[in-house]
């Protein structure tokens, strides 16, 4: 049994097959979400600086733990330049960013063209928390996950143009 147990762990933690690496994504994302989540309210709360502002931080903060864990624990890309993955990444991001956004803006006027649902009973308040999470799933799986699998965390013809618009900014020419 503890056999078993220990080969289900391993598998777990290394295996490279489409499974593991879902689920180890899935770890991933759900820390980043509560890191993102406590961060922005922290500087809400208790810093006291405006929604957007404290927001934007905790999506930040979100992003950069997600980034480190998925680069070490869940698609194990130690070997790739971390400068490559954090350009890649950041493009990725802020595609997840752009097609949340939009795409809930897009679900939430459609659900309030079907009049019907409000005659189950249904609120502006539903229709975007239902517009949000389908959005926000779709996304994750399809977008997210798929590139950060296939492009983020692989060697591909972009790292070394990552690499130098990296170092633009590191090693600025005099």
């Amino acid at each position: 049994m503890s056999r078993h147990i220990s080969k289900i762990k391993d598998r777990f933690i290394n295996g490279g097959d489409i499974v593991s690496t879902f689920l180890r994504s899935s770890v991933s994302s759900q820390i980043a979400s509560w890191i993102d989540m406590g961060v922005g309210f922290v500087f809400f709360a208790f810093v006291h600086l405006a929604p957007w502002i404290s927001t934007a931080i905790g999506a930040v903060c979100g992003g950069i733990v997600n980034c480190c864990i998925n680069y070490r624990f869940t698609f194990h890309a130690t070997d790739l330049p971390v400068k490559a993955v954090a350009v890649k990444y950041a493009l990725v991001w802020l595609g997840s960013l752009l097609l949340n956004v939009y795409g809930t803006q897009m679900v939430y006027e459609l659900l309030c063209q079907l009049t019907f649902l409000e005659d189950l009973g249904f609120k502006p308040n539903g229709y975007y928390a239902a517009a949000r999470l389908s959005v926000s799933l779709i996304v994750s799986i399809f977008w997210n996950f798929l590139m950060q699998k296939n492009f983020v965390y692989r060697r591909n013809d972009i790292d070394p143009y990552a690499i130098r618009f990296v170092d633009m900014f590191m090693h600025p020419r005099k």
